[in-house]
This record gives C-alpha cells, sequence and structure tokens, in this order.
C-alpha cells in the first residue's frame, strides 16, 4: 500500500517514512503544502498523513481541496495543535482521524491500519484467497497452513494482490501501489519480484496461483480453475 506524508519537519518525516516502510508500506514524502497538494491530486495513495502547519498552503486548507475535488483518500491530521476548536476544524475539513504530536508510533501504526481497514471495507486484518492466508498484523502469511518467508517487498506485492484478488493487476499498478515515486519503469524488477514470489508460494502446491495475463499484467484467482 502507497502512503503520503506531508510534514515539513524533516527529521519527523523520515522517522515516519522509516517506520512504515519497515511495515512494508510505500512512502512518498512532501515537505510544503503545495508540493503536498500536487501529489495528493496526480498520485493513488491509500492513505495520506497530514500536517496542520505547512509552508506554502495549510493542512486544513489542503483537506477541503482534495474533498472538493472527490479525492476520497482516507487523511490521518498528524499535528502539534491539540486544542478540541483545531481537533474539531480538522475533522469537519473532511479529516478521517485526527492525532497530536508527540505520538507514540504505535499508536500511529493502529490508527494507520484502521483507516485502511475501513477504506477497503474489511473488518479482519487477514486476507485469504483459496488456501494462501496473509495476517496483516503479524505478515505472517501461510499456505495450506504451513508458513512462508518473504521479504518486505514480496510481502507487499503479495499483499496488493490479493486485496485484489480476481482482478487483473497492471505492472503500472503494481509500481504506483508496491513502490514510490521514485521507481524506474523501464526496469524488470515487477517480473523479478513475481518470480521470486511464485517460487516461494507455489512450492510443493498446485495449482500455481499467481496467473499472468500475457499482455496486461497479472491476477490471483479467488477460487481455483
Amino acid at each position: 500500500m502507497r502512503i503520503l506524508v506531508i510534514e515539513d519537519e524533516k527529521k519527523i518525516a523520515s522517522f515516519i517514512q522509516r517506520g512504515l516502510k519497515e511495515e512494508n508500506f510505500a512512502v512518498d514524502l512532501a515537505f510544503d503544502g503545495e508540493q503536498g497538494l500536487f501529489l495528493a491530486e496526480t498520485n493513488p495513495y491509500n492513505l495520506i498523513v497530514l500536517d496542520i502547519m505547512l509552508p506554502e498552503r495549510d493542512g486544513i486548507s489542503i483537506c477541503r481541496e482534495l474533498r472538493r475535488k472527490a479525492v476520497r483518500t482516507p487523511i490521518l491530521m498528524l499535528t502539534a495543535r491539540d486544542a478540541v476548536a483545531d481537533k474539531v476544524s480538522g475533522l469537519d475539513s473532511g479529516a478521517d482521524d485526527y492525532m497530536t504530536k508527540p505520538f507514540s508510533f504505535d499508536e500511529f501504526l493502529a490508527r494507520v491500519r484502521s483507516l485502511l481497514r475501513r477504506s477497503s471495507g474489511s473488518a479482519s486484518n487477514v486476507l485469504r484467497v483459496q488456501n494462501l492466508e496473509l495476517n496483516q498484523l503479524s505478515r505472517r502469511v501461510f499456505r495450506s497452513g504451513k508458513e512462508i518467508t518473504l521479504s518486505a517487498k514480496e510481502y507487499a506485492l503479495l499483499e496488493f494482490l490479493m486485496l485484489h484478488a480476481d482482478e487483473v493487476v497492471t505492472r503500472t499498478m503494481i509500481s504506483e501501489q508496491v513502490w514510490n515515486e521514485d521507481f524506474d519503469s523501464f526496469t524488470n524488477v515487477i517480473d523479478v519480484h513475481i518470480k521470486h514470489l511464485r517460487d516461494k508460494i507455489d512450492i510443493d502446491e498446485t495449482p500455481s496461483l499467481i496467473h499472468t495475463v500475457r499482455g496486461r499484467g497479472y491476477c490471483l484467482p479467488a477460487n481455483p480453475a
């Protein structure tokens, strides 16, 4: 999943980025309001983390502008402004949650996961496709009850495929959601990761779960063929 962090304090932004990457999220950073608004309107994100006090343009106006343009991406406001009036203003502008600094990163992650579950319409942290199971909290993966060890990027790729089971996902969709803004579209890195993923989840198992759809992308069928 891909998250945009709009935060002008670079130490805080880097701390959040590092922590989210450790949780297998792709993360883009913006250090001022105008850049943040541009990225939020241009790229598909699963979540936006938004500071209020920003140079160029404040977070409240960014949130209002995104909602005015029907951008429904969940927004978590993360700010030092802790007055009740500030919280009311933030939520009334269209934010889905409001968290004040300083903050516990564990609580921050819990709120991130909650917003992502809510936006996906899922009440569970466990994804299941055929005999494949992925726990989004523990980040453990099983097939037929046998645990599979994946790298961070392999896990993120599999999670994306499972979230879109029965859909054809293109390389562009994968690059936008599993990698970040700096992804080089001219490399074969996606194909390499797909091969590694197949080698791990299909070992001693039939049928093969990840199907190549020629000229289009990949598909993980929800039911056996």
